[in-house]
């Protein structure tokens, strides 16, 4: 008996180190898109270092839901990766949502500021809910599209807002900025802009070009709302079952990507810009002082709500101040 137990348990062995580990990532890119095929490319290579040990399942295109249903999915062990906005984070942790909070980020060079002061603070926040980020992503500036040529806030007042479903203190500072909110997933965008349920969303053009969102919003306010970021995220109990002599080189990976993607997103914007108009797109050209106060206006529920005060206060003063912002984004630490 104890020969053929122990012939068994040597059988096994082989069977315990060539283990595969199987991560399900989650995300709205669309399919076909330039962060879908980022992540295609992820997957990729990491079987190919890994020599197939770790395989990347991708669900583009919100199949597996809105971001809160893709952050709920990776809690009880559906999915265990995911690539959201940092406005889909605030369900794991709310400090990146500060980056994207309307008018705080004016130019890319402010944001690589303040956020390369800021990331050891996000990456920890994440930790702190068994997440790892794998890279974190540059989406670009938010364009506010209409079903109608809105030159002012006081213009818009009437009209319908998408808000995400799931983040009850940013439809409160939608009604702040003076907008009225409609609080839909975001899988329902598309339908609801046919029905005339909602006139207007916000988001960056390269996502309104390849979900075509634009074709029933086709009218573009020209001047900027907020600044989208986002994160490749990963739980930790998934990461550590990986070996530990391949996660150094599937970290540096994901970094390498994620940087590829920042160097083209301002490109990829401008150009899908002039994608829809040739379109049909209509880009609304606006006097962005009102624009910048209706943002500034919904401040006061932001800070201690979406975001905590002292964090808030912290990302502004950074902003404000460029000698605190002084710095290059730092390298993810695993």
């Amino acid at each position: 008996m104890k020969i053929a137990l122990t012939l068994l348990l040597l059988a096994a062995a082989p069977a315990r180190a060539e283990e595969v580990v199987v991560i399900k990532l989650g995300t709205l890119a669309p399919s076909g898109s330039t962060w879908h095929n980022i992540l295609k490319e992820l997957g990729e290579r990491w079987a190919s270092v890994s020599a197939g040990r770790v395989k990347l399942r991708i669900y583009p295109g919100g199949t597996q839901g809105n971001e809160g249903d893709i952050v709920r999915k990776m809690a009880v062990g559906q999915l265990q990766a995911a690539a959201i906005t940092d406005v889909g984070m605030h369900d794991v942790a709310k400090e990146p949502q500060a980056l994207s909070i309307p008018g705080m980020i004016r130019s890319e060079a402010e944001f690589e500021g303040v956020f390369a002061q800021v990331e050891p603070q996000l990456r920890s926040a994440l930790a702190q809910k068994g997440y790892i980020p794998l890279q974190w992503s540059e989406l670009g500036f938010v364009r506010i599209f209409c079903n109608h040529p809105y030159r002012t806030p006081a213009a818009m007042r009437e009209a319908k807002m998408f808000a995400w479903d799931g983040d009850p203190a940013s439809v409160e500072a939608w009604r702040a900025a003076g907008f009225r909110p409609v609080v839909l997933s975001s899988t329902d965008a598309v339908p609801a802009l046919q029905t005339g349920m909602i006139d207007c969303i916000a988001n960056v053009p390269s996502y309104m070009l390849t979900s075509r969102l634009f074709e029933r919003a086709n009218h573009m306010i020209d001047t900027p709302w907020g600044y989208l970021m986002g994160a490749t995220l990963l739980r930790k109990e998934a990461w550590e079952k990986i070996p530990a002599e391949l996660r150094p080189r599937l970290l540096a990976i994901a970094r390498e990507l994620g940087a590829k993607v920042d160097a083209e997103v301002r490109r990829l914007n401008d150009e899908a810009v002039v994608a829809m108009r040739k379109q049909g797109l209509d880009v609304v050209v606006v006097d962005p002082a009102p624009w910048r106060a209706a943002a500034e206006s919904a401040w006061p529920v932001l800070r201690g709500n979406v975001v905590s005060q002292k964090f808030f206060d912290e990302v502004l003063r950074l902003r404000n101040d460029p000698r605190a912002r002084a710095g290059r984004r730092p390298p993810i630490a695993p």
